[in-house]
C-alpha cells in the first residue's frame, strides 16, 4: 500500500509539472498521448483506492457536484475597469497627465504594456499557495464564487510551484476561450440543435456559469494572468509590475509572452502596431493593449478614480462589431459552379474600412441565423479579415421583413439549380454554358486527361476568353489560325501547330470524353466505370436516377449529379454540337463479344508493375480498364493477372509467384488488344 500512495504522489507531480510546462512555459516535453496515459494511470490507481482520491488531484478536474445557484462573494480590493482610448492623439493627452504628475522628477517613467484580452476577468484566491476561491469580476465589489468551474481548467494551477510563496495571493487575470475551440464546440451544438455562440468571450463566460462543472471541464478554456489584487505575507515582492508578473510565472501561473517595458511614447506606439498585426494569428481575441505606469511605487502615487486606475490606460484597437441592416441578397455563381448568397447591407464602417457586403456561405447558414432580408444585424470582422454576419437582431422591428429564397435557376445561364439531399451546397448545373464556370470548365477540356489539346495551355485560354472566342467547349473546334494569331506570341506557325491538335483531339474514347465533359465527382476511374457499363453515350445521357446508383462505386450523390447533368438541355445541346457539328468521336468496342469470348481481361483485378515500351503506363491501363477490368496497385490473393514491362518490381514477381497469380509479358497483352481493333494513338 505505501508504494501505491508513493506512485500516486507522484503521478500528481508530473502531471502538475507537465501541466506547467504546456500551458504556462509554452514548452511541453512530453506528448499529449504520453499526459493522457499518465493521467488514465492516476484515475485508475484513484479508482481502485478511493481513500487516496483528494479533491486537489488533476483527475478531479472533470468536474464537481452541480450546484443550484452561485453565491457572491465580495472582493477585498476592488476589481476596478480600464480608462480607454481609441487613437494615438487621446494616448498622447494620458501620457501627458502621467508626465506632469511627476515633472519634478528627472527620472524616465517606464510602462509595461500588455494585451488586452477579451475574455471574462476573474480573481483567484491562493492560500499558502493552494487554490481556495475563484470568483467573477461581477460589479467589481461582488461577484459569483466559480471556484468549482475554474478548478477544471488546465491552464490553471491547483497548486503553486516554490518553497518561499505567500500567505495570500489575490491573482487576477482572464479567462478565455481559443478561436478554434469556439468553432469545435459550435460545430457539435449545430449538430444537436444546441446554444451557439456569436463570440469567444460568451463562449467563455457561459462555460463558467454552468452551473455543473463537468460542462465546464469540456469547454476548452484558457486563462491568462495580468496582476494581483493584493499580496500577503511575502517580504520581497519586486517594485516592477513587469517583474513581478516575472515571479507569478515562476510560481506556475500562466503570463502571455507578449508583455514589454517601454521608455517612451514611440515605444508605445510601436508594440499597439506589432500586436494590431499579430493578433489575426493568436488564436483567441484580443480588442487592444494595455499600458500601465511600470513602478509599483509610482502607481500608488498617481492613485485611482471611483472607477478605475489613474495610472493605466486601455488602447482599444478599432471597433471590431456594428449593426447594419440587409437590404437585400444577390446570389454569386462560383468558377465550379457553387451558388454563394451574398447579402447587401446598409454601408458601415467597421475598423476603418466600409462593409456592405456580407458572404452567406449557404442555405444552412442563413437557416443557422435565422435570416431575413430587412433584419438588423451584427457585424463582426475579426482580426481585419473578411467580415461576417454573426447575430440577428431579434427585438428590432422591421418593415418589409422578406424571407431570402434561393434561385430554382441559375442567375448567370438559366440552367436548372441542383440541391443533393444531405448537402448544404446548391450548384448551377449547366457547366458547359454557364458564364462563371467557364474558365475552368474549358481548361478542365483541353487537358492531357480529357481531350488532350497539345500545346494549349491555360494563358492562351485565358487570353481565348478574353478576346471571346471561347464560351463553351464547342468553341474550340471553330477557331481558326486568324483567331489565334491576334493572341501575343502566338505565331503564324504556332497558330497551325494548335488547329493541328485540336483536329486530332477530335479522336478520342468515350470514357475520357465523358471525363473531359467535367461532371462532378465524375473522375478518370469513374468515366471509365459508366463506359464499361454502359457502352454508348446515349445510354448514358438516357440512364436514370436508379440505373447510375445502382453501379458499384458510385454511390447516390454522384449519380444524382451525373442524372443532373446529362437531364440539362443546355448541356445535352452542347454535348450535341461536339458530335454532331465539331465532328468529336471515338472507337467503339463490342462489349457482347468480349462477354463471350474473353477469359484474360474481363471481370479481372490486373496489376501492372515496370517500364512499358509499346504503349505507356497510362494507355495501358486505360485500355485495360475500357475492355472491363480492374487494376490494383498491389499484389493480394484477390489479384488475377500481374501485367510486366521492362525492369519490373522484384517483390511483385516474387510474390505473384508464391500465390500462383498468372503473368504475362507486354508483348503478349498487346497483342490482345488488337484484336479489338483499338486505335492507340487516338489518346
Amino acid at each position: 500500500m505505501e508504494y501505491i500512495k508513493k506512485r500516486v504522489n507522484k503521478l500528481r507531480f508530473i502531471l502538475r509539472y507537465h501541466a506547467h510546462l504546456y500551458y504556462v512555459m509554452d514548452a511541453p516535453k512530453i506528448s499529449d498521448a504520453k499526459y493522457d496515459s499518465l493521467l488514465l494511470e492516476l484515475h485508475e490507481l484513484e479508482k481502485q483506492y478511493p481513500q487516496l482520491i483528494h479533491p486537489d488531484s488533476p483527475t478531479q478536474r472533470i468536474g464537481d457536484k452541480p450546484v443550484m445557484l452561485f453565491k457572491q462573494v465580495t472582493h477585498s480590493i476592488p476589481m476596478l475597469s480600464l480608462d480607454n482610448v481609441f487613437n494615438k492623439e487621446d494616448y498622447k493627452k494620458f501620457n501627458t497627465r502621467i508626465q506632469k504628475f511627476f515633472q519634478k522628477s528627472n527620472s524616465i517613467i517606464k510602462f509595461c504594456c500588455e494585451m488586452k484580452f477579451d475574455g471574462l476577468a476573474v480573481s483567484i484566491i491562493y492560500e499558502n499557495g493552494v487554490l481556495v476561491r475563484a470568483a467573477t469580476r461581477g460589479d467589481g465589489n461582488y461577484g459569483e464564487d466559480i471556484t468549482k468551474n475554474v478548478r477544471t481548467i488546465r491552464a490553471i494551477p491547483i497548486y503553486l510551484q516554490g518553497n518561499n510563496l505567500p500567505r495570500l495571493l489575490d491573482i487576477r487575470g482572464e479567462i478565455i476561450m481559443m478561436q478554434d475551440g469556439l468553432k469545435k464546440i459550435n460545430s457539435e451544438a449545430n449538430k444537436i440543435g444546441g446554444k451557439i455562440f456569436t463570440n469567444p468571450r460568451n463562449a467563455a463566460a457561459g462555460s463558467l456559469r454552468q452551473l455543473d462543472p463537468s460542462v465546464a471541464a469540456k469547454r476548452p478554456l484558457n486563462f491568462f494572468c495580468y496582476s494581483a489584487g493584493f499580496i500577503e505575507g511575502y517580504s520581497k515582492l519586486p517594485n516592477s509590475h513587469w517583474k513581478q508578473l516575472q515571479l507569478f510565472k515562476s510560481w506556475g501561473l500562466p503570463i502571455h509572452e507578449n508583455i514589454s517595458v517601454v521608455n517612451n511614447i514611440e515605444e508605445v506606439f510601436s508594440f499597439y502596431d506589432k500586436i494590431k498585426q499579430e493578433r489575426i494569428n493568436l488564436g483567441f481575441d484580443i480588442d487592444g493593449i494595455v499600458i500601465k505606469v511600470d513602478s509599483i511605487e509610482l502607481q500608488n502615487q498617481i492613485g485611482y478614480s471611483i472607477r478605475a486606475p489613474r495610472w493605466a490606460i486601455a488602447f482599444k484597437f478599432p471597433a471590431q462589431e456594428e449593426i447594419s441592416t440587409v437590404l437585400k441578397v444577390d446570389f454569386q455563381i462560383g468558377r465550379t459552379g457553387v451558388i454563394t448568397p451574398v447579402a447587401r447591407l446598409k454601408p458601415v464602417k467597421i475598423a476603418g474600412v466600409t462593409i456592405s457586403n456580407v458572404n452567406l456561405h449557404n442555405e444552412n447558414e442563413i437557416k443557422r441565423l435565422g435570416l431575413s432580408i430587412g433584419d438588423k444585424v451584427v457585424i463582426r470582422r475579426s482580426g481585419d479579415v473578411i467580415p461576417k454576419i454573426i447575430s440577428v437582431l431579434k427585438n428590432y422591428k422591421t418593415i418589409n421583413r422578406n424571407n431570402i429564397l434561393f434561385p430554382e435557376h441559375c442567375p448567370i445561364c438559366g440552367s436548372t439549380v441542383e440541391r443533393i439531399e444531405g448537402k448544404s451546397i446548391s450548384r448551377c448545373t449547366g457547366s458547359l454554358i454557364c458564364k462563371s464556370q467557364r474558365k475552368e470548365m474549358l481548361k478542365h477540356f483541353a487537358s492531357r486527361s480529357a481531350m488532350n489539346i497539345e500545346g494549349l495551355g491555360d494563358k492562351i485560354i485565358d487570353a481565348l476568353i478574353q478576346k471571346n472566342f471561347l464560351k463553351t467547349s464547342f468553341d474550340f473546334f471553330q477557331l481558326t489560325i486568324a483567331n489565334l494569331i491576334t493572341i501575343d506570341r502566338i505565331s503564324n506557325k504556332l497558330a497551325k501547330k494548335l488547329i493541328n491538335s485540336i483536329e486530332k483531339s477530335k479522336k478520342t474514347t468515350l470514357a475520357r470524353f465523358i471525363y473531359a465533359l467535367g461532371i462532378r465527382e465524375v473522375g478518370e476511374a469513374t468515366a471509365n466505370n459508366l463506359t464499361n457499363h454502359f457502352g454508348s453515350l446515349k445510354n448514358i445521357m438516357d440512364a436514370t436516377f436508379n440505373e447510375l446508383s445502382a453501379i458499384k462505386n458510385i454511390g447516390n450523390i454522384s449519380a444524382k449529379y451525373i442524372y443532373n447533368f446529362m437531364h440539362e438541355k443546355n448541356n445535352r445541346m452542347v454535348i450535341d454540337q461536339l458530335i454532331q457539328e465539331a465532328g468529336v468521336y471515338w472507337p467503339t468496342v463490342n462489349f457482347s463479344k468480349i462477354n463471350k469470348i474473353n477469359n484474360l481481361i474481363f471481370k479481372k483485378t490486373i496489376v501492372l508493375t515496370g517500364s512499358f515500351i509499346k504503349i505507356q503506363r497510362k494507355e495501358l491501363k486505360y485500355r485495360i480498364i475500357l475492355l472491363g477490368a480492374k487494376i490494383n496497385n498491389n499484389i493480394s490473393k484477390k489479384s488475377d493477372l500481374l501485367i510486366y514491362g521492362k525492369n519490373p518490381s522484384y517483390n511483385k514477381i516474387q510474390q505473384a509467384q508464391k500465390l500462383g497469380i498468372k503473368m504475362i509479358d507486354e508483348t503478349e497483352v498487346f497483342k490482345f488488344l488488337l484484336q479489338y481493333d483499338i486505335d492507340f494513338k487516338a489518346l
